[in-house]
């Protein structure tokens, strides 16, 4: 295949562009509550990044539902949409790491960046290539969790911790994190080893390293979440229990 100029370049700058637009005009759209005002840059980068995961977790949804075939074959089979989706994701991806290097010491923001850099090159194949955008596609049912994820850092930075919506946020977003994310990689991490031998050794080294970065940094997150969300409110309530008897 000659590497001729790839209209999905053309989605990817189209997708940075929005998401940069959007991230300007969202202090407008969503104004921060007075306890979000020291950290402006914070809160448009989150309402950005929740608009990406709704787009992106409900089109790959959208994606396998209209075109199940593509479940068959992750390699070769997609329809356009599935891969301007990928491409847009891309866009958005690089728009974020902009975003966080310009706004935030490094070493507060090193993960994301990491992870950021391996998702863009990773999605960036399968734009350039046209293979693997089933794969992409499945990768992409992660920001279904995503959203709660997102929702958490908004509930946050408003000071709406102890509200019944965010109790009830964190619920949902620990059966996600189950289903959507952990599910998800395991799958994907399941379908490399046993495609191993039909996958070309520089696309299955690419996708096995992505796998075993992405794995444990979402095992940490999720120990996280489990120890501030669950764990902690549980220990301190027992400690008010204490204090009272």
């Amino acid at each position: 295949m000659p590497m001729a100029f790839s209209p999905g370049l053309l989605v990817v700058a189209g997708s940075f562009a929005a998401f940069r637009l959007l991230n300007r005009g969202l202090e407008r759209l969503v104004p921060p509550p007075p306890s979000a005002r020291r950290n402006r840059w914070k809160w448009r980068n989150i309402w950005t990044s929740l608009a990406h995961s709704v787009l992106s977790g409900g089109g790959a949804l959208a994606g396998f539902y209209l075109h199940p075939e593509m479940s068959n074959d992750l390699v070769g089979t997609h329809p356009p949409g599935a891969h301007s989706l990928v491409a847009v994701s891309v866009g958005y991806f690089i728009e974020d790491f902009v975003d966080m290097l310009c706004n935030q010491k490094l070493h507060q923001s090193w993960e994301l960046l990491f992870h950021h850099s391996v998702v863009i090159i990773c999605f960036g194949i399968a734009v350039l290539l046209h293979q693997y955008v089933g794969f992409a596609l499945v990768a992409l049912l992660v920001e279904i969790n995503s959203i709660f994820l997102h929702l958490r850092q908004i509930l946050l930075m408003a000071n709406l911790v102890h509200t019944p919506c965010y109790r009830l946020n964190s619920l949902v977003n620990l059966g996600t994190y189950v289903v959507f994310r952990m599910a998800t990689l395991a799958w994907m991490s399941r379908w490399l080893f046993l495609n191993r031998h039909n996958v070309p050794p520089a696309a299955y080294a690419v996708g096995t390293a992505g796998m075993a970065i992405m794995t444990p940094m979402n095992i940490i997150l999720f120990y996280r979440l489990l120890r501030s969300d669950f764990l902690k409110s549980r220990r301190d309530k027992e400690e008010g229990q204490d204090k009272e008897e």
